[in-house]
């Protein structure tokens, strides 16, 4: 999925831990996310960690527990985040 600045948004899946990752921009830099806040509520059937810079940017969603929240069609556009291959 490309934005209208030509970033990825991309979502990286590992089946085995249940994790995926939403990018919101092209890479994220070692140490550049300063601050992870997680969200957490009775509805959400997993764990959702919210990654920012030093600058309050969100850079990437972290979700654990994805195929209980992530819906099927979503999930099946990511790639394995060990193998770059599409998950599909």
């Amino acid at each position: 999925m490309e934005t209208k600045e030509g970033l990825a948004l991309r979502i990286d899946y590992d089946d085995e831990n249940d994790v995926a990752y939403v990018r919101l921009v092209d890479h994220v830099n070692a140490g550049e996310s300063a601050t992870q806040i997680p969200v957490e509520a009775d509805e959400i059937p997993g764990y959702v960690i919210l990654d920012l810079d030093k600058e309050g940017a969100l850079l990437g969603i972290e979700i654990v527990g994805a195929s209980r929240i992530l819906r099927p069609a979503t999930l099946s556009t990511a790639r394995n985040d060990e193998t770059g291959q599409d998950v599909r």
